[in-house]
């Protein structure tokens, strides 16, 4: 009685410390990454739904709140603005580069011609300097360089203003 007794307590004491059992590895692509920090968790989903690398690397700026960075890429025209006439004028619109994601962009035309007949619904491709911000980023630097440093542009039915 004394031995089955015993063994009995080793059987608990022994399911006790028993590791769990590990879910059988996969080879299957995941449909998310989780990246976690002391501030807050992320849930970046995959870039590479058939999109062009220069939209995964707006996304990424974007994901990464990341700026002054230099970026190319395309967009439809969301929403004309008014033109920001303090300091140095700037054409100002929304581009849609992705369902997720809006850029703010501030074209300057003290240093390179307005970009004409612009409407919503018209598909741009532009380079130039991203800035982060929450709402989307903030694309500027979208003209020649008076100093021959890094240049951008926009192109918009078949011209490019820089």
């Amino acid at each position: 009685m004394k031995h089955v007794a015993l063994w009995l307590v080793a059987c608990c004491l022994s399911a006790c410390f028993q590791s769990p059992q590990q879910e059988p590895a996969s080879n299957a692509p995941q449909s998310a990454i989780e990246v976690k920090s002391q501030t807050q968790t992320l849930n970046l989903q995959p870039l590479s739904n058939g999109l062009s690398n220069e939209a995964i690397a707006v996304q990424q700026a974007f994901a990464q709140k990341q700026s002054h960075v230099w970026l190319e890429g395309r967009g439809v025209v969301k929403k004309l603005l008014p033109d920001d006439n303090k300091g140095a004028r700037h054409q100002r619109f929304l581009v849609s580069v992705s369902a997720e994601q809006t850029l703010l962009f501030a074209h300057n035309i003290d240093l390179a011609p307005r970009v004409e007949n612009l409407n919503v619904g018209d598909e741009v491709t532009f380079k130039g300097e991203y800035i982060y911000n929450p709402k989307g980023g903030i694309m500027h630097w979208t003209h020649h360089d008076p100093q021959g440093r890094q240049s951008g542009w926009i192109t918009h039915q078949h011209h490019t203003y820089q």
